[in-house]
Order: C-alpha cells, then structure tokens, then sequence
C-alpha cells in the first residue's frame, strides 16, 4: 500500500487526537465489517484498508514514525507483520459491539487470523524484503553555513570500516531536519536493500542572532535620550553587513523593530525570514550632580 494516505483512509485530519481516530476507525468498521456486507469483496478490501490504517494510527510509534518518513518511507521499513504486530482485531471489534472471530472466515473464532502466505508477509498479502536499518549521523553546523549552505565532510563506520563521504548542507536547513543518503545504512537481513545514513543536522547556538523559525532576533541598547528624543542604530546582519535602523521617538524598553527579509532563507523557496531588533534603554544607575539636577528639573515639568 505504497503512497497510501492513512489519514484520508479515515477521514480525519493529520493532528486528530487519538478519540478522533478511534471514533473515525469505529464508524467506518460499522459500515464494512464483513458481518454486514455479506460477502462483498470491495467492502471486505475497504474493511482491510480502514483497519490497516487504524492499526497505524492507533499506535504512538508507528504513527510517529509514518507521520516522520511519510508513506513510502513508512512501508520501507514496516511489512504487513509489522504493522499488525501486537494489533488485536478481534478485541477491539468485541469493544465496538462485534463478535469474536475472524471477520475473514478463520475457523474456530478467537484471535484473528491473517494469512502470511509462502514467504512470509502480512496480514492481507506477501511481505516484501525487509530493508536494513537506517544509521543517524549528527552533523553540527554554524548558523552562517544553515544560512547559506556549506558542503562538510564526514567520518562514520560502516559495514565494520570507517568511510568518508561529502555531505552538501542545502540553504535554509534548521536543526533537527535530516539528509538521507540512500544505501549507506546496515545491510539487510532478509535481502532486501541496506538502510539509509540519516544527517540529523544541528545548528549551533551563534553569540550575536537568536533563531526562531526563520526569523532572528538581536537586542541593542539604547540610551534613555536616545529612547525619548529617537535615533538611528546600526545592526548587523548575517551576511556581515550592516544597516541602518530608525528608532522612532518615545520608543519603549523591549520594543521589538523588523528588518523585512533579513533573516534566514526557506529551504525551498526565494523567500526570508525578517531580523527582529529588541530594543533595551540602558539606564544608569549612578547619576553626575548635573544629571541629577537636570533630571530634577524635567520631573518638575511634569515629563
């Protein structure tokens, strides 16, 4: 069931909490359950397809992992067996008002039975080669390099031998994102294909910028003067320059200004996120007499 939508299979969106799901499953598996379609061979495939997908679903780890990799990646790395492992049926029909038994014609009621053919497989067919496991490789890079892209070597063991490999970081990347290089994981037990080597790239934390999504944030001190009577700020941006930024009278400790564009770019895409300067008034703790004095005289005014 290779590009098969689990979601749309149930009728419910991708961030449906695990209530919405049961209660999608339930009312679908009242509509195709064999019991009432009596021998409908579309319905009984309708009927496999729900319960597969609830049987996904329904689970943290397979769900996080299908939500993780998306469908093709998902069937890669679970058979038929493995989605159904653990997946009792018949209990939870019994749950639904169903009786026990298998609802594919399995003698002598009880668990369900799935027929897992010459090769073994799963549920609903043959399995197909087992693909190895993957490999996770953590891969720090400077928010300059997430920026603008960097190609980085690496070092990793493989197959029993260390092996070298160049790894191109794309334009935009954020921590936590993934590259996969296909065929470059543990080799498969069961002759299917090697697994992939996963870069799980870090962005390191940069001493000037703050990141949040594809916007940055920078904070600049100001003077109180400056604060009331406005001013024109330097800010340095990611590519090493610098622009100049307004500071409108009366502005306020931690007003946050925006330069549009100027933060980091989309992965896909020619679009930026913006720099966000938080403003901070720098006031002084200790004060000259004329400082004070005049201090003084603009409370007298009122100010």
């Amino acid at each position: 069931m290779a590009g098969t939508d689990y979601y749309q299979i149930l009728g419910v969106g991708k961030k449906a909490s695990d209530s919405e799901i049961k209660k999608a499953y339930r009312k679908l598996a009242m509509k195709y359950h064999p019991d009432h379609t009596k021998g409908d061979k579309a319905a009984e495939e309708k009927f496999k397809k729900i319960s597969e997908a609830y049987a996904v679903l329904s689970d943290k780890e397979k769900r996080q992992q299908y939500d993780t990799f998306g469908s093709a990646g998902f069937q890669q790395r679970y058979s038929q067996e493995d989605i159904f492992q653990g997946f009792d049926l018949n209990e939870i029909l019994r749950e639904f008002g169903f009786g026990g038994g298998s609802p594919f014609g399995g003698a002598g009621g009880g668990r369900m039975r799935f027929n897992f053919g010459g090769g073994g497989g799963g549920p609903f067919g043959r399995q197909q080669p087992v693909k190895g496991s993957d490999l996770i490789y953590e891969l720090p890079v400077t928010l300059r390099e997430a920026a603008s892209g960097a190609e980085k070597s690496i070092a990793f063991q493989h197959r029993g031998r260390s092996e070298n490999l160049s790894v191109k970081i794309p334009q935009g990347i954020s921590s936590g994102k993934k590259l996969r290089i296909a065929g470059k994981g543990e080799p498969s037990a069961h002759g299917g294909s090697p697994g992939d080597l996963l870069i799980k790239v870090e962005v390191l934390p940069d001493h000037v910028f703050q990141v949040e999504g594809h916007d940055l944030i920078i904070h600049r001190a100001i003077k109180l003067t400056q604060a009331l009577l406005g001013t024109t700020i330097e800010v340095p941006t990611l590519d090493d320059k610098t622009r100049k930024l307004k500071i409108p009278p009366g502005t306020r400790h931690k007003t946050k200004l925006r330069l549009s564009g100027h933060g980091l770019p989309q992965m896909k895409g020619e679009t930026k996120g913006d720099l966000y300067v938080v403003i901070q008034i720098d006031l002084p703790k200790n004060l000259t007499s004329d400082q004070r004095q005049l201090i003084e005289k603009l409370a007298r005014t009122g100010l």
